[in-house]
């Protein structure tokens, strides 16, 4: 039986090393600096490099360590470049975050294949070359985590948000696969994350002007914001060894479903 040793540190991050991805605004944003801010050495990963440049400054101008590290999450070469860089700079790698993604919503009946494409190579085949990338040196280790930002929209289907929602059915898939995996014998955590509704970016880039026109009828009273979702992570890695918050479902009170 584990028992909890009182003599040991309240804090656990101070020290480890952190991959975000997405890092450039939104939920990785919020993330990077709330890390840095917790003594965690983080490299940026993004493809807005002059984004990434403005969150490095933010967090080494605190007394932070950051690494920028331009990548593109649907690249193989670019993935293992971007653990590859993080060994060299840190030594380790720690912590994952597989936070890029998108959020395209449209009706099915507008058939905006491209759009389906794109989610599915961001948001799934993403985490799994990032994860591929950064698990050697964490089952070297036999420790780690590795942080899926997934949503409630994996399991909370909706009008028009169909691909979406299945491209996040399959990170809470994955993600419950590696924890069966991984964690009973290298003690790697694995945090899936599943955020309610969030003002970030990610609702700009939608092209269906009828899924607005739906969010008119049907307004959301209250949102989270980044820095809410990042405080709720940062609380779930900073536990002791033995304790694992699998699966993080973050929502504003007033949201319904």
């Amino acid at each position: 039986m584990t028992t909890y040793n009182k003599s040991e540190p309240k804090h656990y991050l101070a020290g480890k090393t952190a991959i975000v991805t997405g890092a450039s605004s939104g939920i990785g944003e919020a993330l990077s600096v709330a890390l840095a801010a917790e003594g965690v050495r983080v490299t940026l990963a993004a493809r807005r490099v002059s984004r990434l440049e403005d969150i490095y400054a933010r967090i080494t101008d605190n007394g932070g360590e950051a690494l920028i590290c331009p990548t593109d999450v649907t690249s193989i070469g670019e993935t293992r470049r971007m653990a590859e860089l993080t060994l060299r700079t840190f030594g380790r790698i720690d912590i994952l975050v597989n936070n890029a993604g998108v959020m395209l919503l449209s009706f099915i009946e507008k058939l905006n294949v491209e759009e389906w494409l794109r989610m599915v190579d961001i948001n799934i085949k993403g985490v799994l070359l990032c994860t591929a990338a950064a698990l050697p040196s964490m089952l070297e280790n036999e420790r780690g985590d590795i942080v899926n930002i997934s949503s409630i929209a994996g399991s909370n289907v909706s009008p028009s948000s169909t691909v979406y929602s299945a491209t996040k059915a399959a990170v809470d898939a994955f993600s419950e696969g590696l924890r069966q995996e991984l964690s009973p014998k290298s003690c790697i955590r694995i945090i899936n994350v599943r955020p309610g509704a969030v003002t970030t970016e990610l609702s700009e880039h939608i092209t269906d002007p009828d899924v607005f026109k739906m969010w008119e009828k049907h307004p959301l009273t209250q949102f989270l914001s980044a820095e809410d979702v990042a405080y709720s992570i940062i609380h779930a890695l900073d536990q002791p060894p033995h304790v694992s918050t699998n699966v993080l479902t973050v929502r504003p009170t007033r949201q319904r479903l």
